[in-house]
C-alpha cells in the first residue's frame, strides 16, 4: 500500500487532534488511520524477515488497540507480539529534522525506517521518539514497528489489564501495541527538546530549565507570556551545553485555583548567540499555582483545599484504553465537575496527555499513579528495574501540568506479599527528587511505611454507621491511628503501620453495584450488598459522603467510580457515559459533594 503524507488538519482519519497539547509545533502530520498489521505469536517475526520483506495480512485502524472494537479486529485473546507497517511518499526531503512520535505502545516496542533500526522503548504508558532523518529517503519511505506484550510475566507495568483470559474481578480488556497516536514532526537542525516548568504563584514567576539538541555557543532561550493575548512578561538565558535556566516574571498576577483555572500562553524560543534570529519556537502554557501540604490537609496557593475526587480508569466501551475521540475525553472530566467533584485519581494506568490538558483547563485536580497492581513483586533489584525508569518518565512528562496535584506510584501493597520497606521508600525518596512540591503517597491505600506525606485508606464498608464508626476516635484523638480502626474491609489482613499524624483522607470508598437489568441475571459486581432501590443507593451515598465531610481531620474522598468497566458496575454513569439513575439521584450526589466539609470551616 502507498500513501501520500497528509497535510496538517486535513486529514480524514481518527484521533487528529494535536497529540502534546502543551508543546507544540506547526510542522507535525497525523500518521493515524490505516496500517497493515500482522500477529507474531512465536515472536520470531525478526527472524522471518518481516522488517523488509514480510507478510502482513491485516489492515488496522491506528491508535486503537487490536483488542478493541474501533481498530477493526477486536481479538481480545492474549497476543504476545504484533508488527505494524506504514509506507509515505516523499516527493521531497522536508528540510530539517524528522522526528517520528509515539503516544504510547504497550509494551516493548522497536522501529525500522526502511530497514534501518532507529531505537528501541520500553514501557507502555509513556510518550517517546526517534530521530528518523538518516532512514528518511525521497519516493517511498517504509515504518516498520514491532511491539512485544508479556503481560503475564510480572515484569511490567499492565495496570488493569486482565491476566486471566476473560475479564475478571476488577481487571479488564488488555490494550496490545499501539494505544496512542503516531505522527511525525519536523524541526529544525537545532531545537528545543524540553523544559521543566516549576511556579511560584506567591512570587509570581516562573522557572524554566530547558534543554535543546545541539545549541550553538552564544544561543539563548527566550520565553514570553502572554495573558489572554497581552504580553505580560518576557526574559532570556544562554545555553550552558544544551541546559538554559530562566526565571520569568508576570506583570499581573493570575492564580490557577480549583474549578477557577487561570493560564497563561507561552512562547519558548531557540534564539541564534550570533544573528538574533528565532532558530526553533514552541507554543506553550502555564500556571501560577502553588500546590503543597500540611500535616491539616493538601493545600492549592497556601490554602487548604478539600479533595472530593472521582476514581477513574479511563477505558471505554469501544477503544479501551484509547479515547474515541477528543470531546470523549474532555466529556469524563465534565461529568465529574457535573455532580461537584474537583478532581480524579487517574487510577492504575497513565492517560493521554490531552486528558491532562482538559484537567488543566478546567481547573480539575488529578493524582497521577503508576499502573502496577497486586500481582507484581517489587522485592529485588531485578524486578525494580523494570519499574523504575517507567515512572521517571511518567513525573517527567507530567509535571508541568498545574492540574497534577500529588503522585502515587503505588497501590494497596498490602496484597503483595513480596513487597518490602525498600521498595516504597525507593519510590518515594525518587519521587520527591524529582518534585519537591506536589504531596506524595508511598502506596495508595495499602502499607505506609516511614516516608508518606500524606496518609490515606481504602475503605468499603458500605453500612453508613460502622463507616462512621472507623473515624470516631481518630476526631478524639489523632495520635494513635490503629485506635481510630481505618482500614481496607476487604481481605487485607491488618495493616502493619504506624500514622504520625499526617493529613489523612479516604481515596476509595463506596462502589456499591447499581444494574438492575444485569443484576435479574446475577451478573456483574460492586462492593457490599446491593442497594434495593435508587433511593437506598443515594441514601448509602449521601450517608457515607457526609461522615467524611464531617469529620474534622478528614481532608479528602475518592468515590469509587465515575463509570461502570466490563463487569464493574460501581460507576455513576453507565460505561458508554449514558445517565444510570433519575435526576433526583443526582442532584442529591451533586448536593452533598458540594456541602462544606468540616475542615473548610
Amino acid at each position: 500500500m502507498k500513501e501520500t503524507l497528509p497535510k496538517n488538519f486535513e486529514i480524514t482519519m481518527p484521533r487528529t487532534d494535536y497529540p502534546r497539547p502543551d508543546w507544540v509545533r506547526n510542522d507535525w502530520y497525523c500518521l493515524n488511520g490505516s496500517w497493515e498489521f500482522a500477529y507474531d505469536y512465536g515472536r520470531s517475526g525478526e527472524a522471518r524477515g518481516m522488517v523488509v520483506n514480510g507478510e502482513y495480512p491485516l489492515t488496522i485502524n491506528v491508535p486503537f488497540c487490536p483488542e478493541s472494537k474501533l481498530s477493526g479486529i477486536g481479538n481480545t485473546d492474549f497476543i504476545p507480539a504484533v508488527w505494524y507497517r506504514k509506507t509515505l511518499h516523499f516527493d521531497s526531503l522536508p528540510n530539517g529534522r524528522c522526528l517520528l512520535h509515539f503516544g504510547a505502545v504497550d509494551y516493548f516496542t522497536k522501529v525500522w525506517v526502511n530497514g534501518k533500526l532507529c531505537g528501541t522503548h520500553k514501557g507502555g504508558y509513556t510518550e517517546f521518539s526517534f530521530d528518523i532523518t538518516h532512514a528518511i529517503c525521497e519516493g517511498e519511505t517504509v515504518i516498520v514497528v514491532y511491539a512485544e506484550d508479556d503481560l503475564r510475566s510480572g515484569l511490567q507495568a499492565s495496570g488493569k489489564q486482565s491476566k486471566s483470559y476473560h475479564s475478571a474481578d476488577c481487571t479488564y480488556t488488555r490494550t496490545t501495541g499501539i494505544w496512542q497516536t503516531v505522527w511525525f514532526e519536523i524541526v529544525p537542525e537545532r531545537y528545543l527538546t524540553t523544559a521543566k516548568m516549576t511556579p511560584h504563584a506567591i512570587d509570581g514567576c516562573l522557572d524554566v530549565q530547558a534543554t535543546a539538541f545541539l545549541p550553538s555557543q552564544g544561543d539563548k532561550l527566550r520565553l514570553s507570556a502572554y495573558y489572554q493575548g497581552k504580553p505580560v512578561g518576557q526574559t532570556e538565558a544562554q545555553f550552558v551545553g544544551d541546559l538554559a535556566t530562566a526565571r520569568l516574571s508576570v506583570d499581573e498576577l493570575h492564580l490557577w485555583e480549583v474549578g477557577k483555572p487561570e493560564l497563561y500562553d507561552l512562547t519558548l524560543e531557540l534564539i541564534d548567540g550570533k544573528s538574533e534570529e528565532t532558530v526553533d519556537l514552541v507554543e506553550s502554557y502555564f500556571a501560577l499555582r502553588d500546590v503543597s501540604f500540611t500535616k491539616k490537609s493538601l493545600t492549592v496557593n497556601g490554602k487548604p483545599v478539600f479533595m472530593r475526587l472521582i476514581l477513574d480508569q479511563g477505558f471505554n466501551p469501544d477503544g479501551i484504553y484509547t479515547a474515541p475521540s477528543a470531546e470523549f475525553l474532555k466529556k469524563d472530566i465534565e461529568l465529574a465537575i457535573e455532580l461537584g467533584f474537583n478532581g480524579a485519581r487517574f487510577h492504575q494506568r497513565i492517560f493521554e496527555k490531552r486528558s491532562l490538558y482538559y484537567a488543566d483547563m478546567l481547573g480539575y485536580m488529578v493524582w497521577v499513579e503508576m499502573p502496577i497492581i497486586t500481582s507484581v513483586s517489587l522485592e529485588t533489584l531485578d524486578t525494580m528495574e523494570h519499574y523504575i525508569p517507567e515512572w521517571i518518565e511518567i513525573v517527567n512528562s507530567h509535571y508541568n501540568h498545574p492540574s497534577v496535584v500529588g503522585w502515587a506510584p503505588l497501590n494497596e501493597t498490602y496484597h503483595r506479599i513480596k513487597m518490602n520497606e525498600y521498595s516504597h521508600e525507593l519510590f518515594y525518596s525518587l519521587t520527591k527528587e524529582m518534585d519537591a512540591y506536589r504531596p506524595t503517597i508511598d502506596a495508595s491505600g495499602g502499607v505506609h511505611y516511614t516516608k508518606t506525606d500524606m496518609f490515606d485508606t481504602h475503605d468499603y464498608e458500605q453500612n453508613v454507621e460502622l463507616f462512621g464508626k472507623h473515624y470516631e476516635k481518630m476526631a478524639e484523638d489523632d495520635s494513635s491511628f490503629y485506635s481510630a480502626g481505618p482500614n481496607y474491609r476487604g481481605k487485607a489482613p491488618l495493616r502493619r503501620d504506624t500514622y504520625r499524624g499526617q493529613a489523612f483522607w479516604v481515596s476509595e470508598y463506596g462502589g456499591a453495584f447499581w444494574n438492575p437489568a444485569l443484576a435479574e441475571n446475577g451478573d456483574g459486581w460492586g462492593y457490599g450488598d446491593t442497594p434495593k432501590s435508587e433511593e437506598e443507593f443515594v441514601q448509602r451515598y449521601v450517608g457515607l459522603t457526609d461522615v467524611l465531610l464531617s469529620h474534622p481531620r478528614i481532608c479528602g474522598f475518592c468515590y469509587t467510580q465515575l463509570t461502570d468497566i466490563e463487569q464493574e458496575q460501581n460507576g455513576l454513569y453507565y460505561y458508554d457515559r449514558t445517565r444510570k439513575f433519575s435526576d433526583d439521584v443526582y442532584d442529591r450526589i451533586r448536593a452533598i459533594n458540594k456541602k462544606q466539609a468540616e475542615l473548610e470551616k
